[in-house]
This record gives C-alpha cells, structure tokens and sequence, in this order.
C-alpha cells in the first residue's frame, strides 16, 4: 500500500535543535505531524565542539519530537552549514569525441567530475559544484545544453567548499543518535526554499539568515545560487557585548535584547530606563534603553556592513545582476526589533522578513513554527519530502495505533521512486573527529509582525539533478 511520504528534518544550530516530523496534504501543504526542540550546548559558530553534548541536544530533540507524534524516528535529513564553509567560482570545458551526438547527462556528469578533481587547501574537500552557465562551441548564455550538438562543452560553476572533519562530526553525531543520515543539505539552500518563492530567484534576491553563530548569506539570480558566504557573527555576539555593556549576566542580556532591544537607537528617549533584578539580594541595575539600543545597534551595523560586502562581491551594481528583489532577512535574528529598516538604510535594497508559514498547513498564526526561527528547519524538512530516495524516515511507536494508522494512509502524492540506497550504519564506519554547523538564531520571543504572503516556493527544474549529483558526491566522501 502507497503511504504518504513522512520525512524529518533536523536543524542542528548554534543555540537550538530542532526536529521536525512533516507529510504532504492533499493541497500540497505540510503538515506538522510532531516536533521538538531542544538548546544546542555543543556547537559554537555553527561548529561542534563538543560532540557528546551535541549528541544529547540532537537526542532530547528527536525524543520530544517521537513523543508529539507517537512515531520512532529511524532517518533524518540533516543540514551543513558553519563558519568552515566558503565558496569560489571555476570555469571548466571537456571536448566532446563525437560532436554530431546529442549532449546527454553523461557529457553533464562528466563536466562536473573535472571540477571535483580540483586541488583544495589541506583540509578541505569539495562538497557542493552547482552549474550555473553552460557554452557549447562558444555560443554563450546556455541553461540547459542536454540535447544540443556540440564537441566542446564549458560551464561555469558555484563551487561549495568545507572542512572534512567538521562535516564529517556531524555524521558522527547524527549516527550516535542512533539515526540514519537519508540527506544532506546546504542549510541556506534549505532556508531559501522556506522563505523564497522562485520569482524571487528569479528576478535576484539575497537571503540574510542570521543565527546564532554565524550570518549565512546566499545570492539568487535567474533561479540560480550564484553567492554564498558565512559571516562568523550572530545573535549571540549581540547578547555578548549586552552583557558586557551593561555590566550584566548573559540570561539578563538575553532577555533585555528579545524584550527591550532595537537595532535602531533614535527610536528610545534618554529617560527610558528598565531595571533588572539585582543578583542575591544586590540592589536593582538601572539600563537606559537609549544605550542598550546603541549598543545593539553597533554590532547590527557591523553585521550588515559584511552582508552588503558580499553583495557587492557578487556585483549587483551591473545591469545583469540587479537584485530586483532585494534583501529577504530570516532567523531569529530577524526578529530583532527594527532590524529590517536597519538593512534597508544600510543597503539601499527593499527587504522584509522570511516566515516559512506559508508552507505549513492549518497552524495558528500564534504557534511558534511560523516563525523565521524555524525556517531551516521547515526547509530541510521539505528537502527530506523531495528526496529522490525511497526510505522510511519513521515507525509506529508500539502500542501507538494512531500513529499506524498515520504511517498507513493512502498517498495524495505518491513517492518518487529511485535505485537509490540511504545511508546505512556502515556508510560512517569510517567518521572521526571534528566540528560543524550552524544555523538559526536565539529562541527570540518577541512579538511577530505581521506575516506577509506570497507565491508558493516552486523548485528550479534543474534542482534536482544538481543537488542529487552533489549529495551522492558528499555520501561517496563520507564512505571512504
């Protein structure tokens, strides 16, 4: 009996973990099945740094999320992100020994086998290539070169590249949770897919997602990711210079920034003052808003100074990489109180704010899955939704007979089906040390804006293949 495709998505952030549990409705909307979150006490700046600490975080998440559902969780789609991370750009060319024959995805597969053989600092391994322009025989300006005739095909790519071990540690991680890693993803590739329609890639969109850790940034154009950067700042740098400012402890600070903060001081009088709690009985500490607004302000300014540095890296100001559509800031960062003109003023770019909700099915606008915090997690869940590969993410719980009933329901959307293997205990014999990823900012609790609507999120037609050439890449490196 066909079921529906139950998948599970877990974010692995600086300040939280996240589980997801998700399936299709019948209008194509996902519905949250069980979720759980947990504190991250094992990664810093979208590194881990302490494994057994990340494996009991990603452990207490995942068992919160069985308990919701009254489902087992076996697999998972996991994403990669983190301070490690850099890009670069590379053109490469085969020539073609019969060039009255058609271009076929041998010829594309080939292409990109040149760019992984390319030599990286120590350390490093490829791990993402995504082709972004093709030429055949000179002629330019070529999306899809499959079924043309040609004996020199050119390409220019988008080259991801990490840290081996720090990849490789989560792996370890996920494993020693007792979980099979079904797929993995670039975390600002699943957070676009949440937030960003595919008129946004189009026209030119810059995703900001500001985690706890680190800043990821990732530039859209013509339905292709043409920029991606990790700027090693975050949320908790913020708190960080709160805590200093003020003469305070970090739980203070955190509380001051989710309630009082602005990254905008003109917006605060000089006699608005808020007191905290002294500590054993010590008098109460007086905090001017004005200062703690100039304070956040600072480190915000210095945030978004990096971000349009890489916006401009990526050459905006040229006709052909006009970014229609501006800046689309997500994460718990964004909830920051008048971040969002901040940027603007900053950039001069149009910006809102990126709410996975639209995605989601029958939620309360109140409930906190709608909100920016979880963008990546949603996202990734939809990336293990989309998976080519046939595999039960989940089970029923024994004696859960909803949950069977949940696991054996006829399928709206059947699954696509695939030769494909997940991964299995064996593929990470082989794991050692190391550190990694990021993503997400503090568990904010302000109140959100209004949320704005837009256009469903469809996927580039080229989506697909690209990263399921990749994700096989990264499965073959993690195996040896």
């Amino acid at each position: 009996m066909k079921t529906h495709r139950i998948a599970v998505g877990l974010d692995i952030g600086t300040t939280k973990i996240v589980a997801l549990i998700g399936r299709h409705n019948e209008f194509g909307k996902i519905e949250i099945i069980g979720h759980g979150t947990a504190p991250s006490l094992g990664v810093q700046r979208g590194v881990v740094v302490n494994i057994t600490q990340t494996i009991e975080s990603i452990e207490k998440a995942v068992e919160l999320a069985q308990q919701s559902s009254g489902l087992n969780i076996k697999s998972v789609a996991v994403g990669i992100a983190g301070q490690h991370i850099r890009s670069l750009q590379h053109s490469d060319y085969i020539t073609r020994e019969d060039a009255e024959e058609v271009i076929e995805d041998a010829d594309l597969d080939r292409l990109t086998e040149n760019v992984h053989k390319l030599a990286m600092m120590p350390g490093e391994e490829i791990i993402h290539v995504l082709p972004q322009e093709y030429k055949v025989d000179g002629q330019g300006d070529i999306k899809e070169p499959r079924g043309m005739y040609g004996g020199r095909l050119e390409a220019s790519f988008h080259i991801v590249v990490g840290q081996l071990t720090s990849i490789k540690n989560i792996a370890r991680c996920v494993k020693s949770a007792d979980l099979d890693l079904h797929t993995v993803n670039l975390e600002p590739l699943a957070s676009a897919d949440a937030v960003l329609s595919q008129e946004e890639k189009e026209a030119g969109v810059v995703l900001v997602d500001i985690g706890g850790g680190t800043t990821d940034v990732a530039i859209f154009k013509d339905g292709i990711i043409r920029h991606t950067a990790v700027i090693p700042h975050g949320g908790n740098i913020i708190t960080s210079d709160i805590k200093e400012g003020c003469a305070i402890i970090e739980k203070q600070a955190e509380t001051l920034k989710v309630r009082f903060g602005s990254a905008w001081p003109g917006e605060n009088k000089e006699n608005e003052i808020v007191a905290i709690p002294g500590l054993r009985g010590r008098d109460p500490k007086e905090i001017s808003l004005k200062n703690l607004s100039r304070i956040i302000h600072a480190r915000c300014s210095e945030i978004i100074h990096a971000v349009f540095t890489e916006i401009k890296n990526y050459g905006y100001d040229q006709p052909s990489k006009k970014l229609i559509a501006g800046v689309v800031i997500t994460g718990g960062g964004s909830q920051l109180k008048h971040i969002k003109q901040l940027v603007e003023y900053l950039t001069g770019l149009d910006t809102r704010v990126g709410y996975p909700n639209e995605h989601l099915a029958s939620l309360d606008p109140s409930n906190p899955l709608n909100s920016p915090i979880y963008a990546t997690a949603v996202g990734l869940l939809m990336q293990g939704l989309n998976s080519r590969k046939e595999v039960d993410f989940v089970e029923a719980m024994e004696g859960m007979p909803l949950a069977i009933d949940l696991l054996n329901e006829e399928s709206v959307e059947p699954m696509l089906s695939s030769t494909e293997d997940p991964l299995d205990e064996a593929s990470f014999d082989s794991i050692l040390d190391g550190e990694q990823p990021l993503n997400d900012l503090d568990e904010l609790e302000s109140v959100q804006a209004d949320q704005p609507s837009s256009a469903p999120v469809a996927q580039s037609p080229n989506h697909g293949n690209w990263f399921k050439r990749w994700a096989d890449k990264f499965i073959d490196m993690i195996d040896e």
